[in-house]
């Protein structure tokens, strides 16, 4: 599969429906199995549906990749910027508040693609490091971001409905970064 089969853009608020569909599908794949279902359910409808979507492309503060194959979205990005955890140093924080990759192109060089996107909105937005939350028991999700430069800095609380869990929080610098 060629770079160039791939096509990376800033999600718009036509997108609401297909990323609230998508996100939906690959976070219940990836987590639903280790969460109370009352719980969980709890959270989706929060966190995932068209509304809360609509709300999030539209907010001047976030910035949503969205990555295409075939224009078929494959995988996506969420940006908040000026938000940081306590943990976080740097004077222009940008977090990664969500980065979700579809199964089937796991291990396929997609969410190497999508980071280096990352890091290159975040630079655009002058920001010095970009951070990041990810759950305690995603071992595959803290090796892969360990890879790209992001360092264990402590954790924080994350809620799933009623279920207080932990999030480890990971960052790295910008300024003179070259991955």
């Amino acid at each position: 599969m060629t770079e160039n089969a791939f096509t990376v853009r800033a999600g718009t608020i036509a997108d609401a429906r297909t990323l609230s569909d998508f996100a939906l599908r690959v976070f219940v794949a990836t987590f639903g199995a280790a969460n109370n279902p009352d719980d969980f359910a709890v959270y989706l409808a929060e966190a995932f549906g068209e509304t809360q979507q609509a709300v999030e492309l539209a907010d001047p503060s976030r910035v949503v990749l969205l990555m295409e194959h075939a224009e078929t979205l494959v995988a996506y990005a969420m940006l908040r910027v000026g938000i940081a955890d306590p943990l976080v140093t740097g004077a222009r924080p940008i977090e990664i508040q969500r980065f979700y990759v579809d199964h089937p192109w796991h291990g396929c060089g997609v969410a190497e693609r999508l980071m280096a996107c990352c890091t290159e909105s975040a630079r655009a937005r002058e920001a010095d490091v970009i951070w990041l939350g990810v759950w305690e028991h995603n071992p595959r999700a803290i090796r892969f971001y360990g890879k790209q430069g992001f360092t264990d800095v402590g954790s924080h609380p994350f809620l799933v409905g009623t279920d207080w869990q932990t999030d480890r929080v990971m960052m790295r610098g910008l300024e003179h970064d070259d991955l």
